[in-house]
């Protein structure tokens, strides 16, 4: 049986007396615990290395291994036990900058100047035209006339108010849009969203890093390096996440059940973008 987060778990725990016992935990331990309980079997579990081979050394392994050709040239596979995607893992970008101007952002500087130049040449010009037939506005100066609320009683400064009132709703429909649009792109950010990106090079190959001897590493030969190793190499489950969180790589491809258990219970600083693409079985 192979470590591998969340399917198999591997605890070690030191008694008082020093003695270590390891515990394994997750979907594999499980799905053979009942297997045992249903067949009446004794398994003989032994923790593998994920990057050997195993021709010869076990009976059966139980991991998270898809099945590829060139694996199916050398084992037999079961029916599947595991159905999963592959997802691109990369570190939470920081959003530490603070804009206290960004409420403007939905419109262009002129925009917001044209919108005040038409709000008070409309007041005005209603005012003026309002000034002979309103009793609201009758001695009154002209800043109090401007600053208390009347109802327009002529036709052409009906005409001006309901046109205000039509440009306003739709500046308020626009600048929400707009303003959604943009808290949008601020929060998606991230430097890729999928593996096209990877594929169109958005990515440094050097800064992808890949598990050597998984399919990870057979996908990525074939759909995006074209054959090329130009790939960062991962030897180690470890070495795998501490690339990623120190900086000497930007992305990661996992499947997304181990994806998804590393970023919501270990490591909560990385984060899964991109949908789940290249569904493989286990």
């Amino acid at each position: 049986m192979i470590e591998s987060t969340p399917f198999t778990i591997v605890t070690n725990t030191t008694d008082a007396s020093g003695n270590i016992t390891t515990q394994l935990t997750g979907y594999f331990p499980d799905l053979l615990e009942l297997l045992r309980e249903q067949m009446g079997f004794i398994p003989d579990i032994q923790l593998a290395s994920a990057n050997q081979t195993y021709n010869g050394v076990y009976d059966i392994v139980i991991a998270d291994l898809a099945e590829t050709s060139t694996r199916r040239t050398k084992v037999d596979f079961s029916n599947t036990i595991f159905d999963c995607s592959l997802r691109i893992m990369i570190r939470k970008q920081s959003n530490a900058n603070v804009d206290l101007f960004s409420y403007s952002r939905p419109f262009s500087h002129n925009l917001w100047l044209i919108v005040l130049e038409s709000s008070i040449y409309a007041v005005i010009l209603i005012y003026f035209l309002e000034r002979c037939c309103n009793g609201s506005l009758q001695n009154r100066s002209r800043f109090s006339a401007i600053e208390m609320n009347f109802h327009a009683i002529t036709a052409l400064g009906r005409f001006i108010t309901a046109g205000l009132y039509t440009l306003s709703l739709i500046l308020v429909s626009s600048y929400t849009a707009n303003l959604a649009s943009n808290l949008t792109i601020s929060k998606s950010n991230d430097i890729v969203s999928g593996l096209d990106d990877l594929k169109n090079g958005k990515v440094s190959y050097s800064r992808i890093g890949i598990y050597v001897g998984t399919s990870m590493e057979d996908i990525y030969l074939n759909e995006i390096s074209g054959g090329k190793r130009n790939f960062y190499p991962i030897q180690t489950s470890e070495q795998m996440y501490n690339a990623l969180l120190v900086g000497i790589n930007d992305v990661k491809i996992v499947d997304i059940g181990e994806g998804e258990y590393v970023t919501k219970n270990i490591h909560c600083n990385l984060t899964l973008v991109g949908t789940g693409v290249y569904a493989v079985e286990m």
